[in-house]
Formats: C-alpha cells, sequence, structure tokens
C-alpha cells in the first residue's frame, strides 16, 4: 500500500457521518427512536469541525515545509561542536 499524508479533517469528516449513518441505522431497525432533525446537526457540526482540523491540520504541515526549506537553505540544521 502506498504512504499517503494523514487528513484529519477527512477523518473527522468520516466518523460524525458514520455516526449520523449508525443513528439512521438505528433507527430504522426499530432498536432506537431518534428524531428525524437530530441527524442535522450531528451531519451539519461534524462538517464544521472537519472544516477546522482539516485548516489547523494544513497550517501545521505548511509551517513544517516551511522550517524545512529554511533549515536546508540553511546548510542542513545544527552542527555538532
Amino acid at each position: 500500500m502506498l504512504r499517503h499524508e494523514f487528513q484529519p479533517g477527512r477523518l473527522t469528516a468520516g466518523l460524525f457521518l458514520t455516526v449520523a449513518g449508525i443513528a439512521f441505522l438505528g433507527d430504522a431497525g426499530g432498536a432506537w427512536e431518534i428524531p428525524w432533525f437530530v441527524i442535522i446537526p450531528i451531519v451539519t457540526g461534524g462538517l464544521c469541525l472537519a472544516a477546522v482540523t482539516g485548516m489547523v491540520g494544513s497550517s501545521i504541515r505548511r509551517g513544517r515545509a516551511a522550517r524545512k526549506e529554511v533549515r536546508d537553505a540553511s546548510g542542513g540544521g545544527t552542527t555538532a561542536s
């Protein structure tokens, strides 16, 4: 399997949509009774949290890349005396 970068925003969105799906499935199967409007805050809240998480994650990756670029341009980091 090829390695890929970790994307916490997509993970967060997937978790909240999975929770919404499980809630809907449990309601449809008769395991519990959930009002129809409960799914809306779960999905929208999860998508908003995923957006914030994605922006924080991308800013962290961008900061690391900039620091690495500066470190590479300055001669490879620290030198031992």
